[in-house]
C-alpha cells in the first residue's frame, strides 16, 4: 500500500492464513447474458449508476472470468495464482468477521486498488439482493500525507462514488489516525490494509497480523502483501481498472508531492522535450506499468 505504508506497529507472530488456490471464492454467476461484463470496466464517474450488489457483482464477473481463461502469459498466471489466495484471504476474513466489522484502508495507490477491487468481487454471496441496499457503503479510511497530490484526492473522492465507500480522511500520522478512526467507528475490529511484501516494514507480515502494544487494536489484513509490482499492473491493465493518472506520469510509488517524484527508471531517452509555451523543456516518462524490477519501484521517493 502506498503513502501510508508503516507497519511498524504490527506483530508478526501470528501464522499465515493457509489458502487454497486451486479455486476463488466467487459467487458463480451466469454470464451468459452479459458476456460483455468481463471485457472491460466502466471509467469511474461522478456518481455511481448501479448500487453496491451491482458493483459488486459486475466486478465478480470480471475476476471470475479472468481466473477462467487460459493464458499464455507467465505474468498472467503468476497473477491468477496470487488472485485465488487473495480471494481465499478474504473469505476467510468474511467468515471471521461480519462485514459491518470490516474497513479498508483505501488511498488510491495500486496496491490498494487492487485489494479493494477483489474484496468488492468477493461480497456478492455477502450482501442482500440489489433492492435492499439503500445506499449501503463499504467502511474505509483515508490516511493523507503533509502534502497530498490533488490528482491522488481527486481519484480517492472517484473512487468513493464508483466503489460506494464511507471513507473518512484523517491528516494525522498514522496511529493517531487509526485512534480516531476505532473511537468514532467502534465497530470496526479488522481492517484490510495494500501492504506488500517489499514495503517498508512488509517483510515479515503475515496475512492476519494483530497491532503491537501501543498501538490501538484491531486485525490487519493483508490479501496482496506477496503480489509483485508486474503483477499489481498485470491485474489492473488486465481488467482495465481505471487508476490514478499519475502513474501515466512517471510515478511508480505515491506518497507526497514533497518526496515523491517520477521513477527515473522510467526516463525516455533523450530526457528532455519541450512542453511549454514559455519554452520551458521537461522531462518525460514512461507509464509506471512499464517498469521491470520491483527493487526500482520506490527510486521516486526521498523517503
Amino acid at each position: 500500500m502506498e503513502n501510508s505504508t508503516s507497519s511498524s506497529g504490527i506483530s508478526t507472530t501470528t501464522t499465515a492464513t493457509t489458502t487454497n488456490s486451486t479455486s476463488p471464492p466467487l459467487q458463480k454467476i451466469d454470464a451468459g447474458q452479459n458476456s460483455q461484463a468481463s471485457d472491460v470496466a466502466p471509467a469511474p464517474s461522478e456518481g455511481p449508476e448501479e448500487d453496491l450488489y451491482t458493483t459488486c457483482t459486475r466486478l465478480s464477473l470480471q475476476v471470475q472470468s479472468f481466473l477462467e481463461t487460459d493464458h499464455s502469459s507467465e505474468l498472467l498466471k503468476g497473477v491468477q495464482h496470487q488472485t485465488r489466495i487473495s480471494l481465499d484471504v478474504i473469505e476467510e476474513a468474511l467468515r471471521r468477521y461480519k462485514l459491518e466489522n470490516l474497513s479498508i484502508s483505501f488511498n488510491g495507490g495500486k496496491d490498494c486498488l487492487v485489494l479493494l477491487i477483489l474484496f468488492l468481487a468477493s461480497l456478492p454471496p455477502h450482501l442482500p439482493p440489489s433492492a435492499e441496499q439503500k445506499g449501503r457503503k463499504i467502511n474505509s479510511v483515508y490516511v493523507t500525507t503533509t502534502y497530498p497530490f490533488p490528482q491522488v484526492d481527486d481519484f480517492v473522492q472517484t473512487c468513493i462514488a464508483t466503489y460506494h465507500l464511507s471513507l473518512t480522511r484523517y491528516s494525522q500520522p498514522m496511529k493517531p489516525s487509526f485512534e480516531r478512526y476505532l473511537q468514532e467507528n467502534p465497530n470496526v475490529q479488522a481492517i484490510f490494509v495494500g501492504t506488500r511484501r517489499t514495503d517498508p516494514h512488509g517483510e515479515f507480515l503475515t496475512h492476519f497480523d494483530v497491532t503491537d502494544h501501543g498501538w490501538p487494536k484491531f486485525m490487519r489484513v493483508h490479501p496482496v502483501v506477496d503480489w509483485g509490482y508486474r503483477e499489481v499492473w498485470g491485474f489492473l491493465r488486465e481488467l482495465h481498472i481505471p487508476y490514478c493518472i499519475l502513474y501515466d506520469m512517471g510515478y511508480t510509488s505515491l506518497g507526497g508531492t514533497k518526496d515523491t517524484h517520477p521513477n527515473p527508471a522510467l526516463l525516455e531517452d533523450g530526457t528532455e522535450v519541450q512542453e511549454c509555451p514559455d519554452g520551458e523543456r521537461k522531462r518525460k516518462f514512461r507509464p509506471a506499468y512499464e517498469l521491470v524490477e520491483d527493487d526500482q519501484e520506490r527510486l521516486g521517493r526521498d523517503r
